[in-house]
């Protein structure tokens, strides 16, 4: 084992981590395999999942479940189901909803917030319940949108994710001394499947609108470009290992410096 690796401390913990089907959730579920970890993978895209651990370490000691996360029953259901508990939890599940705010319709509304919002609730619910005195790390991904909402139409979505953000400070508060630690990571500008494909059909509908949505937003990046999955993973990374031992109910941006311009 590297001295990096030692560094970490995440050699033989056991993480899950939802969403893990693409995206920040395929990157960061590769990145902890790499540093010795079991990975538990939960996404509803099953052949998704199958291709992140195709492309994983070690890929015959992680394991896959097929779970409905907007769906309570369906998250009870699969922790009843396990026979160890995971060390870290990482709700990185989520949707990216662009609806405009007065043509939503009750079950749009009510679907962005299962997902983006409840599952990570029960999820939380769950782990820290079966995890008990033996504590733990979570680690709930949300967005620059909850702080500042930038793109129109997304008002369920920046809703669910600054709901994300009260989620985790108040765990981090209310369990902070049984030994669990909770943050929060706000990505922004990062290259995923969704973005590009946001991006993508703004370009081929000629919208000029979203066109100069785009070039604002691109003009708030401090470092001058788009960030990629494996720039969040990092510091997901870092959140669920020894080195952030005493970082508890923190906001941790990775958005290129967009919030700060």
């Amino acid at each position: 084992m590297s001295g990096e690796f030692d560094m970490y401390k995440l050699d033989g913990k056991t993480v899950l981590i939802t969403g893990a089907s693409s995206g920040i959730g395929r990157a960061t579920a590769k990145l902890f395999a790499e540093h010795g970890c079991r990975v538990f993978l939960v996404d509803i895209d099953f052949q998704g999942m199958i291709d992140t651990v195709r492309e994983m370490k070690l890929s015959e000691s992680h394991e896959t479940f097929l779970v409905d996360l907007s769906k309570k029953e369906e998250i009870d259901r699969f922790w009843s189901s396990l026979e160890r508990f995971p060390d870290v939890l990482v709700n990185n599940a989520g949707s990216y909803p662009s609806i405009d705010f007065l043509k939503m319709t009750e079950v749009e509304y009510k679907k962005t917030i299962d997902v983006n919002l409840n599952s990570m609730v029960w999820m939380c619910h769950e782990f820290i319940k079966r995890r008990g005195k033996a504590g733990g790390v979570i680690v709930n991904i949300g967005s620059i949108e909850a702080i500042l909402p930038f793109k129109k139409h997304l008002v369920s979505y920046s809703l669910s994710k600054a709901a994300v953000i009260a989620l985790t400070r108040s765990l981090a508060r209310d369990y902070g001394r049984k030994g669990f630690r909770a943050n929060v990571v706000l990505p922004g500008a990062i290259k995923t499947p969704g973005t590009m494909s946001q991006v993508k059909n703004g370009l081929l509908s000629f919208r000029v609108d979203l066109m100069r949505v785009a070039d604002v937003f691109q003009s708030r990046l401090a470092m001058g470009r788009w960030g990629n999955p494996q720039e969040v993973a990092k510091v997901i990374l870092f959140l669920a290992s020894d080195m952030a031992s005493y970082v508890q109910g923190a906001m941790i941006p990775v958005d290129g410096g967009f919030l700060s311009s």
